[in-house]
């Protein structure tokens, strides 16, 4: 077979998306390949197509025990040999796949990088022949990344002891051009092909709330979506705890996932959610990098996180199977302090100097990621601008974009509060952080501003008669337009040179206003093009809904998620087309060959037996 072959064959799909063939070609070339592409952008097709095609087995390097799993499962449902390695292993299964292997019975094996360095993998891999290395959440490797794992560094020693160096592929989804060079570097790849399709998630909604109470809000997006299946990560382990107790006591199918539970509990967690037998899990960033569960329906962040990449990834885990989904921030102040008591508490394991410039970085990245919860423009395209690709002024599929404002002039407040940073540091001989300044503006009473003498300033109680938020909301207003900045390292706040204009210049200030709530959660109306490109189409809902139930039926007698055995995507497609035989089926995009054989009968008796009932 050929690449074409392959790829109807085994995956159902006719034709390749945006730089998987690209990527493809590289490698079957031998040429080295890194390939920067969305989330559910078809990243893995790009290392299993030439694993098939070509002699040998692929060594697929994976950060985490979930996405191996998940990976393998639906690699085996589509007929292809595939085993992983890892803690979750006994002896006795760790040594069949070992002889397996051997033997030649796997062409693709997954391996957590930790076990790179271990005798019993050295050994096995001087056994076979490596046709590929692949390494998926390539970002791992940099320090600057959001994710950095020490444990990837090993990858390109384990290379080059290999027996015959064979190409290697880095893949990720979320990686800066800096983080890129870092791939480049670290792991040492060739001349490599460079493929970097795009950033933008069109299928997705985004969207930042401010609420007073975070539960109430959470509680109310989820009343709204109660046959949907979703994520909300938490920032700390006690807050998933707190907020999954609290979902499961209002009557929401949760469970909860964080590194500081046992394997167990935390398999049964994660295996829940996978299956469908609990529709939301609450978890911390231990959750989820590289998961491969297509039907999530929305992630809702009920803490910011460190880093706009962290966000983007973890948001990315809404909509991969192409459908309509929302990805919601649930923003406070309170969530700064948090992060930045992560930020000070990690790097424990690197030298002062490296720690110092990592935690220097951390702390450019929280500016970044706190501006992305404040901005009154575009979300997507604040998050494209950081990725550096270029995109429209407005998307039309985020809560500013559909959101209402009126400019209201604020030179004077404006004036009150520039005026305010320059005599505080006038007075201390430092700048000091918002809520110092907030406090001296609305005359607080606060101890520690009356020790400082912060009270016998000439600004002292000018803004008294407006609220903390609203002072708050000006102060954002005002580092957004460049007049202020935040110190990325200390988080006091500073005017810029810019600030003189307003101050001095007769500079007029204005900030956008928000009249009305968005118009609309992100499943109604979708506006960008392709935004439900594989939503059920108007008059195929209840086929959709039979199919859906046919595939639960089957994933639950093979005892594997429902959309290992076809995604809602094809689900959707197979609803539009109404297929009635075994031919029209494999015309169904995401039915190969081998899913057509095993599930085609009972699809086909599923879409009849609905007709039929349709008909009477």
């Amino acid at each position: 077979m050929d690449k074409y072959e392959v790829l109807k064959h085994c995956f159902g799909h006719s034709r390749f998306r945006q730089g998987q063939e690209e990527l493809v070609d590289a490698v079957l070339s031998g040429r080295d390949a890194l390939g920067i592409m969305p989330t559910g952008g078809g990243k893995s097709l790009c290392y299993q197509i030439p694993a098939l095609l070509l002699g040998g087995i692929t060594i697929v390097i994976s950060p985490l025990i979930s996405l191996m799993k998940d990976q393998v499962a639906a690699l085996k449902n589509a007929g292809i040999s595939a085993a992983y390695i890892n803690s979750s292993l006994t002896a006795e299964q760790l040594r069949l796949v070992y002889r397996r292997a051997r033997e030649g019975a796997y062409k693709l094996l997954y391996v957590a990088p930790e076990r790179l360095e271990t005798e019993g993998f050295a050994a096995l891999m001087q056994a076979v022949t490596v046709s590929l290395v692949a390494v998926d959440e390539a970002h791992c490797i940099s320090q600057w990344g959001q994710d950095f794992r020490p444990s990837y560094r090993s990858i390109p020693d384990f290379v080059a002891s290999l027996p015959q160096r064979p190409p290697v592929t880095a893949l990720t989804a979320t990686a800066t051009a800096e983080v890129q060079q870092d791939i480049v570097r670290l792991l040492e790849l060739r001349d490599p092909v460079r493929c970097v399709t795009g950033f933008d998630r069109p299928n997705l909604f985004f969207d930042v709330q401010r609420p007073k109470n975070k539960m109430s809000a959470l509680l109310d997006l989820l009343r709204t979506r109660r046959d949907k299946t979703g994520i909300v990560y938490c920032a700390t382990r006690a807050a998933a705890e707190r907020v999954c107790r609290t979902l499961c006591s209002r009557g929401v199918a949760a469970v909860c996932y964080h590194a500081g539970m046992e394997d167990g509990e935390r398999r049964a967690s994660q295996d829940d959610f996978q299956f469908d037998r609990k529709n939301v899990i609450v978890a911390t960033n231990a959750f989820g990098m590289g998961i491969d569960k297509s039907n999530v329906n929305f992630v809702i962040h009920y803490n910011m996180p460190k880093s706009l990449e962290a966000y983007y990834q973890e948001a990315g885990r809404a909509g991969r199977d192409g459908e309509a989904a929302d990805c919601i921030l649930l923003y406070s102040a309170g969530d700064v302090e948090t992060a930045k008591f992560l930020i000070q508490s990690g790097g424990e394991e690197l030298g002062d100097a490296e720690r110092e410039e990592l935690r220097r970085r951390d702390y450019e990245r929280l500016k970044i990621m706190t501006g992305y919860c404040k901005t009154t423009r575009c979300l997507r395209g604040y998050i494209l601008d950081y990725f550096g690709q270029p995109h429209a002024e407005e998307c039309g599929n985020c809560g500013n974009c559909r959101r209402t404002y009126r400019l209201e002039d604020i030179t004077i407040p404006a004036q009150m509060i520039l005026s305010c940073v320059v005599r505080v540091r006038e007075t201390l001989g430092y700048y000091v952080g918002k809520t110092l300044i907030v406090q001296t503006l609305r005359g607080s009473r606060d101890r520690r501003l009356l020790q400082l003498g912060l009270d016998s300033l000439s600004t002292y109680g000018l803004m008294r008669k407006l609220s903390a938020e609203k002072v708050l909301a000006m102060l954002d207003r005002l580092e957004e337009a460049g007049y202020l900045r935040t110190n990325a390292q200390h988080f006091t706040l500073e005017p810029t040179a810019a600030a003189n204009g307003v101050l001095f210049g007769g500079e007029k200030v204005t900030m956008p206003v928000h009249l009305e709530p968005a118009a609309q959660s992100g499943e109604k109306k979708r506006r960008r093009k392709g935004a439900a490109a594989s939503a059920p189409t108007t008059g195929t809902e209840d086929l959709f809904a039979a199919l859906k139930a046919e595939r639960t039926r089957l994933a639950a007698a093979e005892g594997v998620p429902a959309y290992v055995v076809f995604s809602n995507a094809t689900l959707a497609d197979m609803a539009a087309k109404a297929p009635h035989t075994m031919e029209d089926f494999l015309e169904v995009s995401g039915v190969g060959e081998i899913k057509a054989a095993r599930y085609g009968e009972a699809f086909l008796k599923a879409i009849a037996a609905y007709e039929e009932a349709d008909e009477t």
